[in-house]
């Protein structure tokens, strides 16, 4: 054989070498993508579509602990005497477009010093959703009025504008919506409602930072609103909370009770103008709030661009109805991503069963709330002493005799979360979510059978 035809035929063998290396390579990638959507669940033993987690949260930088340690050294650790909260304050309210903003130790003091500032009180009933942390159905217990529920739109998620005058009596003063997973509540129809019937209008907006109907932040609309900066919220500092307001008087009666009933303008003294206690926020609070916002807008536009994609695929999922947005919202927080749920379109497979499987493909979610207005602690605060010497029997049967929201039940057992930190992940991990699902609705049968 000739030496150049011995070069040929090696040319050859190692080209189809190589080529059989690329098909294996390719055919490793198809087998890869088929593990994905069309592979076995994770849950009966497949591999699961993501094996990596999502962001953490809350995020620490630099600035935060240079924030942190000045607090330290200066040792103005109460912001009586120290600046860091007032300063958030200012940046707060300017941030929300509002006169005035008051800092509390936490969320649920915020609805607290809110309704106390408004004098709701005993014999008097606030309406609230059925869909909230329970913060805004204590609130109202602990000012020894009634929390009188109404029922949701479960397409929205949100307290029904249409379901509230029916809950309206002589004795309601405020409505308390709640723009829960930073979603926003019907305000237009809320709010004339609200106008109509001469009531306060609190908004709970724990989970809405930055969220806007018709272009204005939420939280500006009603006679006060309220924040909450817990550890999981899209603005952190462990625990803290805001009170928003364009009344002064409304915020001097409420910083007066935060501050165990001192004047606002003789903040270290020892007169006392009103009966109050101690939900001041810390300077390390109000200092790590400082810096926490200088991201916040950043990350708010992260979520929202991978919310908007996300829900794009989601939609064409049977099954499958991510939470709707009001026309007047201009802006979603998503301090949650939220859905429901329909097991019809998954072979029967119970919600419970879908959320472990989803979890099981690497992907973190929860089912939420369960129906507030059927816990026990309701009924039994009805039924304790305090409460019987201000409601009459009556009122308190007629009041968890009318205690049904059926729409919230249903909804209850369809919803399912994703996390406000998951929104800061990457377009690819939008992705991985949605064939999550997908390979759960392609593999709905065997997963019902197991």
């Amino acid at each position: 054989m000739k030496k150049e035809e011995m070069k040929r035929r090696r040319f050859l063998q190692t080209a189809a070498a190589g080529t059989a290396v690329v098909s294996l390579a390719a055919l490793a990638v198809l087998e890869s993508e088929k593990a994905g959507e069309d592979g076995q669940l994770a849950l009966l033993g497949g591999k699961p579509v993501r094996n990596s987690g999502f962001p953490s949260w809350p995020m620490i930088e630099k600035n935060d602990e240079e924030a942190w340690a000045d607090v330290l050294q200066k040792k103005g650790w109460c912001r009586l005497n120290g600046d860091y909260v007032d300063q958030f304050e200012k940046e707060y309210a300017k941030l929300t477009g509002v006169k005035e903003c008051l800092a509390t130790s936490n969320g649920t003091n915020a609805l607290f010093g809110s309704m106390s500032a408004l004098d709701i009180g005993p014999g008097d009933e606030v309406l609230v959703p059925p869909y909230t942390f329970v913060a805004t159905v204590n609130v109202p217990f602990l000012r020894f009025a009634l929390p009188v529920f109404v029922d949701i739109d479960p397409e929205t998620f949100q307290m029904d504008p249409a379901k509230i005058e029916e809950k309206i009596t002589e004795r309601t003063r405020c409505i308390c919506p709640v723009h829960i997973g930073g979603y926003v509540a019907n305000l237009d129809a809320i709010l004339e409602i609200a106008k109509k019937h001469n009531l306060y209008v609190v908004e709970d907006a724990c989970q809405a930072h930055l969220a806007e109907w018709k272009g204005r932040k939420v939280g500006s609309w009603g006679d006060a609103g309220c924040f909450s900066f817990q550890v999981t919220k899209n603005l952190s500092s462990g625990e803290g909370g805001a009170i928003i307001s364009n009344n002064s008087e409304l915020i001097d009666r409420a910083y007066s009770f935060h501050s165990n009933g001192r004047e606002r303008t003789n903040k270290y003294g020892y007169q006392y103008i009103h009966n109050g206690t101690n939900m001041r926020m810390t300077e390390f609070q109000g200092a790590l709030l400082l810096q926490q916002m200088t991201r916040l807008e950043a990350q708010a536009r992260i979520r929202e661009t991978n919310a908007e994609y996300l829900t794009e695929q989601l939609q064409q999922i049977p099954g499958i109805k991510p939470a709707k947005h009001y026309e007047g919202c201009t802006r979603t927080a998503y301090h949650l991503y939220m859905l429901r749920y329909d097991a019809s379109q998954f072979a029967g497979v119970p919600r419970a069963k879908f959320l472990q499987a989803l979890n099981a493909e690497g992907i973190s979610c929860g089912g939420g709330y369960t129906p507030l207005n059927k816990e026990p602690f309701v009924e039994e605060t009805l039924r304790n002493r305090t409460f019987q010497a201000v409601y009459s029997k009556e009122r308190i049967d007629q009041y968890l005799k009318e205690n049904h929201c059926p729409e919230n039940d249903k909804l209850c057992q369809e919803a399912v979360w994703f996390f406000q930190s998951m929104l800061l992940g990457t377009k690819e991990d939008m992705d991985q979510i949605a064939e999550a699902i997908r390979k759960i609705h392609k593999n709905a049968a065997a997963l019902a059978k197991a």
